[in-house]
């Protein structure tokens, strides 16, 4: 048999691995076009950027479209000229519209970073970690209108790694995910594989995050607040003020048995900064204050930017 001919969408690095090893695999599969977002400003300089999918297309000589409007019959149009079997979607970051689910005859196949119907939605790795998952891990799907409720091919678990950030989750997830897809692929397309229905009645979901949602709320438990530290790692982060000042609060351990007023700063010294929380409380390790790089709590200590009866809030 040809390999399966396969158009490509992703954007971000979660991506990058899947459209990896489908290129890695030529005997089984030929990526006949990468669909990617837009190039957009980043950075301070607000300098014009491409998704990191694309950049990978581009390097290893792949045919790129990057569409302004789904719904546009000359983007379905540019699609249905590849002629492709299958699509392959991994955080494209944009729905597609129902003609492109059946624009191929093996329809969209999904690779969702979340044990579906489980954080269904495009935050699944963020929320993950909030949740506080015993286990992670990734499901290949067959797509339909729905937010992620398609029927499941295959999925892959592991334990939730002990002090994953949602960087370093996003890195794993990605390799699991692009292993998974390279092996289930083939299946599908031979009609080996026949996918099961999900329990929606299961179905949890994780929405888009805001700049806003990184605001500590010290009321809550240690527990609650060092997992979403953890979860909201590098984007949106989490932040408390101190007066006016905006501190951001990248690394954080739980102190279990802590007695302040939830965001008062009740000791600091060699060991970093603790803060009461509603229950227990956080041992800031490291910090960001507004205006300055990022460094351990003690060197802010040390700065005079804290002390003991400040409160964060």
């Amino acid at each position: 048999m040809p390999p399966c001919r396969v158009i490509f969408m992703g954007s971000p690095d979660f991506a990058v691995p899947c459209l990896e090893a489908l290129c890695a695999h030529p005997e089984l599969f030929n990526v006949v076009g990468v669909v990617s977002q837009p190039d957009r400003p980043a950075g301070r300089g607000r300098v014009l950027t491409p998704p990191p999918v694309k950049v990978f297309a581009v390097a290893h000589k792949l045919s790129v479209l990057q569409p302004i409007k789904m719904k546009a019959e000359a983007t379905h149009q540019s699609l249905r000229e590849l002629n492709p079997d299958v699509l392959v979607v991994a955080a494209y970051g944009r729905i597609l519209p129902p003609a492109m689910l059946t624009l191929a005859p093996h329809g969209a196949i999904n690779v969702h970073a979340s044990l579906l119907p489980r954080h269904r939605g495009a935050s699944p790795i963020n929320h993950m970690l909030l949740a506080g998952d015993a286990d992670v891990g990734v499901t290949i799907m067959r797509m339909e209108e729905g937010l992620d409720t398609g029927p499941i091919y295959a999925t892959r678990a592991l334990p939730t790694p002990k002090g994953a950030t949602a960087q370093s989750l996003t890195t794993l997830l990605a390799n699991v995910g692009a292993e998974l897809l390279v092996t289930t692929l083939p299946k599908i397309v031979a009609g080996h594989i026949t996918p099961q229905p999900q329990d929606h009645a299961q179905a949890t979901f994780a929405p888009l995050l805001t700049k806003e949602l990184g605001k500590l709320d010290f009321t809550k438990s240690a527990t609650a607040l060092e997992r979403q530290v953890r979860a909201f790692f590098p984007w949106p982060s989490s932040y408390a003020f101190k007066g006016t000042q905006r501190v951001s609060i990248t690394q954080v351990a739980v102190v279990p048995q802590v007695s302040g007023a939830p965001g008062e700063i009740v000791s600091a010294d060699a060991q970093g900064i603790v803060v009461a929380c509603g229950d227990g409380g956080l041992r800031l390790l490291q910090v960001q204050p507004e205006g300055k790089k990022a460094m351990p709590a003690t060197a802010w200590l040390q700065g005079r930017g804290i002390a003991v009866g400040d409160k964060l809030g």
